[in-house]
């Protein structure tokens, strides 16, 4: 079901309400006829962006992770706590952490100049993280959009379902299990490190205390990163070593070489059931890029709220 044109709205918005909650789906045309230009507004915007700073490609790809994780993909991450109100961005995995949201603030401002009201702040992450992707020389796919904005959002789920740096092969496939994607997801998802960096507290405990790691890699990032816990804790180092700002397959390439930057990724390969997984898309940009599409699209379908359920906010930070 397409979100309805501004000259129907008001005569038909009434019997749509009260039938969509049970009715409602994404789908990948649902704007085109009430918002024509979404797609070119918010490419544009994103292409601004990450022509300035290529990093923020990864941010806002992270973003949208990190916001279908938290009780699905419904803009939640987007909210802004007040004196009344509690949201997400100060969870632990979040805090210090999550960034480009004044970006997202940018792309939300020029599609309402050409659509007021219409698109959700959830969709406009849906499409930024499709558009960060292309931007950094990745695959493209048609993004299924319908989705409406959370009115709630939940420190507590965040800070307990979004996977942690930390964690073994076996936490990391019950948490995307958890969501409803599977090992394949798991891993060609974590491809999203092809792009991005990380902070020295994330992977000081790997540099210094493992031993399935190349010695050289880790000489490397010992330079950026002290062994004493608070001293250079937000310096950050490349998650993937040799093609820092392309998207491409050489991720897999370095967990291979035992190159992994976080100790979660290096769990991808290590002798377990993914290593097979990991060795193919090292071999396959192809094979990699496909997977990729098919779980970033698997994710966006993580509980949406459409139809009358939420809202379409006029600010992404808060609740209209």
């Amino acid at each position: 079901m397409a979100c309805p044109s501004n000259l129907f709205a008001t005569f038909f918005i009434v019997f749509v309400i009260s039938i969509a909650s049970s009715t409602a789906q994404l789908s990948t045309d649902y704007y085109d006829s009430c918002c024509p230009g979404l797609l070119d507004a918010v490419r544009a915007q994103v292409k601004l962006a990450v022509d300035k700073e290529p990093r923020m490609g990864a941010s806002l790809l992270r973003l949208f992770f990190h916001d279908c994780f938290v009780n699905g993909c419904d803009g939640s991450i987007m909210l802004d706590d007040t004196a009344t109100f509690t949201g997400e961005k100060n969870a632990a995995p979040n805090r210090n952490s999550t960034r480009g949201f004044e970006v997202i603030d940018a792309i939300k401002a020029a599609v309402e100049q050409i659509c007021p009201g219409v698109v959700s702040c959830a969709d406009i992450l849906a499409i930024s993280a499709r558009d960060s992707v292309v931007a950094l020389g990745g695959p493209s796919w048609d993004v299924k959009v319908g989705r409406r904005d959370a009115w709630t959002a939940s420190q507590a789920a965040a800070n307990t379902s979004i996977p942690a740096p930390t964690f073994d092969l076996n936490r990391l496939v019950s948490s995307f299990q958890a969501q409803g994607l599977s090992v394949k997801d798991l891993v060609a998802l974590s491809g999203a490190h092809t792009i991005g960096q990380a902070r020295c507290t994330n992977f000081r405990a790997r540099i210094y205390n493992e031993t399935n790691i190349d010695g050289f890699f880790a000489r490397t990032r010992q330079a950026g990163c002290p062994r004493t816990s608070g001293a250079g804790d937000n310096n950050l180092a490349p998650l993937d070593i040799q093609t820092p700002t392309s998207f491409d397959n050489s991720y897999f390439q370095d967990l291979i070489s035992m190159r992994g930057l976080l100790h979660s990724d290096q769990q991808l390969f290590n002798g377990g059931s993914t290593d097979s997984l990991v060795t193919s898309y090292s071999q396959s940009s192809s094979t990699f890029n496909a997977d990729f599409v098919a779980a970033m699209i698997r994710m966006g379908d993580i509980k949406p709220l459409t139809g009358s359920n939420g809202e379409i906010r006029k600010n992404c930070r808060r609740i209209n």
